[in-house]
């Protein structure tokens, strides 16, 4: 019998958003990222424009781009 070592949990990757300036902001940009499939939590911070996100899994950057112009802002990359 061979033991399993191959232990997943939750994938914290943190982006850069530009353009986030208020309150209104990050709830915009949570909101979007929130509904792709497997993200459980979503912290979004205008004054640093760094967007926390924790998933099941690593999620595909295109998704996160797509989700962030649907808010009305810019991913730059992952920071």
């Amino acid at each position: 019998m061979t033991a399993q070592t191959d232990i997943s949990g939750p994938v914290t990757t943190v982006y850069r958003v530009s353009g986030m300036s208020c309150g209104h902001c990050e709830g915009s940009v949570s909101g979007e990222i929130s509904g792709i499939a497997g993200v459980s939590s979503v912290t979004a911070v205008a004054s640093t424009g760094e967007v926390t996100v924790v998933s099941a899994a690593p999620l595909d950057d295109e998704a996160v781009r797509a989700a962030v112009d649907e808010a009305g802002f810019e991913l730059v990359g992952k920071a």
